[in-house]
């Protein structure tokens, strides 16, 4: 092999070589800024099918509907601690130490994002509510099996008798 043909193998392989440590720095970078989306139920017993549990640390999603009566405020903070629900019986905590949505209340669907630090307990960093009373997010409502169908409500439910 001459100089000529050595030079560009070299050339060749270093540019491999390159291209394939951006793609796996590029990979592992996005890898970490993932949310992904579980249920209560899916936390607690695993994804479906493959039984999958989230990690501890792992930065996720959750949607559920906020059980009633399990918010505890703190009164000197605005620290916050509720428990969501799903239609499967599956129920985590949330914690939040922020303002919490103008809509958000108990008995409402809701989307939680944060970092889970037990096994059914999430540091949320952001709370998202619905915006009215008819609208759930598609992730929720295909969790929990219900269809995005706005409610035919009959004459006499309208007039309130």
């Amino acid at each position: 092999m001459n100089t000529r043909r050595k030079k560009r193998l070299a050339l060749a392989v270093a540019l491999i070589g390159g291209v394939a440590a951006i793609a796996s720095l590029l990979l592992y970078a996005l890898n970490s800024n993932l949310n992904l989306f579980y249920t209560p139920t899916e936390i607690v017993q695993g994804k479906k099918g493959t039984g999958v549990l989230p990690e501890i640390g792992q930065r996720i999603r959750v949607g559920g509907m906020v059980t009633i009566g399990s918010m505890l405020r703190d009164p000197e903070s605005l620290h916050v601690e509720f428990a969501i629900h799903d239609s499967l019986g599956g129920e985590i905590i949330v914690t939040y130490d922020d303002l919490l949505p103008d809509l958000f209340r108990e008995g409402q669907g809701i989307v939680a994002q944060g970092i889970l630090i037990e096994g059914g307990k999430l540091q949320a960093t952001e709370v998202l509510a619905k915006h009215d009373e008819n609208y759930m997010p598609p992730e929720v409502a295909e969790a929990m099996g219900q269809t995005h169908e706005k409610l035919d409500y009959k004459t006499e439910q309208k007039s309130g008798y």
